[in-house]
């Protein structure tokens, strides 16, 4: 199972980032952001070493459980 939407919106959150910085980020609408953190959507695969890049993690920890927090 992806954690993907957790995920994204916790280390989001870290950054003190919104979901349109990250959507600046990354050219695309503030909507398409929100729906990957609610979970109806999930993004393109070419996304996530960008995503991964701005919020300073891994794809690995992006997708899977953090283990670590838990």
């Amino acid at each position: 199972m992806l954690y993907l939407s957790e995920n994204l919106k916790k280390y989001r959150a870290l950054k003190s980032l919104t979901q349109e910085d990250i959507a600046q980020y990354l050219g695309i609408t503030p909507q398409s952001v929100s729906k990957w953190e609610r979970g109806e959507s999930y993004p393109d695969i070419t996304f996530l070493p960008a995503l991964a890049n701005i919020l300073e993690t891994s794809i690995d920890i992006l997708i899977s459980i953090d283990y670590y927090s838990c």
